[in-house]
């Protein structure tokens, strides 16, 4: 239990650091069997110590400790009931992919990096109100099938086998979000065909880098 707590302290410091939230925006947790350690309510996700992570018992809805869990334990929650292989859920507020969404621009696929670490496509979801039953379900609905969803007018959610999974798609996020927004300033992106995407998908050597992922801390 220790160690994950400890890897949830390292990614959490590190969505600051990528400016991937700001002040105590954005939430992350980690399951490890039964049990699900959530960011505590109101904290900077740097400032949190290992003894401040929030346990909750994935069954039975219990919370250990002092501290409340994140607003949006629901939404963390319902993840991991929906997908056995979630080992990790961070919800980030991403600067340059909220403006990008919450102007109706969606995200697609225009370099290799996107097709293997995000996939072909990714679902953008219409606004609703946080921390709630209809975030939940409008997240759930989606992961079923994606590993990372877009929220307009409030941020992202990316899922993965480990934290490091799921912190690597929500920083590849932010970073193609930027790359998009200068390719729309300069001029005409040329976003990948079918082919191209089924190309990338086939590459042995993403398979092999997807599969570190889920393995390295």
């Amino acid at each position: 239990m220790d160690n994950i707590k400890k890897q949830l302290c390292k990614y959490g410091k590190l969505v600051l650091e990528k400016n991937l939230a700001a002040g105590p925006g954005g939430n992350i947790s980690a399951r490890v069997g039964d049990f699900v350690y959530l960011s505590p309510s109101g904290f900077a996700l740097d400032e949190i110590k290992e003894n401040q992570w929030v346990k909750v018992d994935l069954k039975t809805g219990k919370q250990y400790g002092r501290l409340k869990p994140t607003c949006e334990i629901s939404m963390h929650l319902g993840c991991y009931i929906a997908r056995d292989d979630i080992k990790a859920v961070i919800h980030t507020h991403p600067p340059v992919t909220l403006g990008l969404i919450s102007a109706g621009v969606g995200l697609k696929p225009f370099y290799p990096d996107f097709v293997a670490m995000l996939g072909r496509e990714i679902p953008m979801v219409e606004y609703v109100i946080p921390a709630g039953e209809e975030i939940r379900q409008a997240v759930v609905e989606q992961i079923k099938k994606y590993n990372v969803v877009l929220l307009k007018n409030h941020g992202a959610v990316s899922v993965g086998e480990t934290l490091k999974e799921a912190f690597t798609r929500a920083w590849m996020i932010e970073e193609s979000a930027k790359m998009q927004v200068v390719g729309m300033i300069a001029g005409k992106i040329r976003y990948f065909t079918e082919n191209e995407i089924k190309g990338i998908e086939n590459l042995k050597a993403e398979d092999y880098r997807k599969a570190l992922l889920k393995t390295l801390k």
